[in-house]
């Protein structure tokens, strides 16, 4: 079944599961996910940050994502939302921050089976399934005409806390009796 099922995969969603480690459903939805928000804004893979992923999930579809776009939380252009929904949207970064963006919420009746208690091999049945399903079939696709993109990433200076004695993103200390504190050390000590 192992020969069949490579015969079936993409070259690009090999590479997916070789970043991610292995095949399985939310992997292609990720992949497919992707494709869609690529093409919808006619857009190659980002290199630095004008394409932004805005991901309600923080399951396996998200690695894809990274993969197929360039969009990734180091670059400030993948923003994880983790609203525990399998949506996607897609933008592109203008002047103004205002930009067209296309909305992708996974649809229900488009998964037949029970994912979570399928077994490993099963998954991967089931994701070579998700292959065969029509994208506008496995999503609703919402076009957005004004989305207000989040900013670039922005590099700030680090400062020790008082405390761990560890660098700190300034903007992310806080003051506590007249110290600078990391967020850590605030919640936790």
């Amino acid at each position: 079944m192992e020969n069949k099922m490579n015969k079936d995969i993409p070259s690009e969603l090999k590479e997916c599961i070789q970043f991610h480690g292995h095949l399985c459903p939310d992997l292609v939805i990720g992949y497919t996910a992707a494709n869609i928000g690529l093409a919808r804004l006619k857009h190659k893979r980002a290199r630095y940050e004008e394409l932004v992923c805005i991901a309600m999930t923080d399951s396996c579809a998200v690695d894809a994502i990274q993969c197929m776009t360039g969009c990734t939380l180091g670059k400030g252009n993948l923003i994880l939302q983790d609203f525990g929904k399998m949506v996607f949207i897609f933008a592109q970064r203008k002047r103004g921050g205002v930009s067209s963006a296309v909305r992708l919420a996974l649809n229900p009746k488009a998964l037949k089976t029970r994912l979570g208690s399928a077994k490993r091999e099963d998954k991967e049945a089931v994701a070579i399934d998700l292959l065969r399903i029509s994208p506008e079939k496995l999503f609703k696709l919402t076009l957005v005409h004004k989305y207000s993109v989040p900013e670039r990433a922005r590099i700030f200076p680090s400062r020790l806390c008082t405390r761990c004695n560890e660098l700190t993103m300034e903007p992310r200390l806080k003051v506590e009796n007249g110290e600078l504190i990391c967020m850590e050390c605030a919640r936790y000590r």
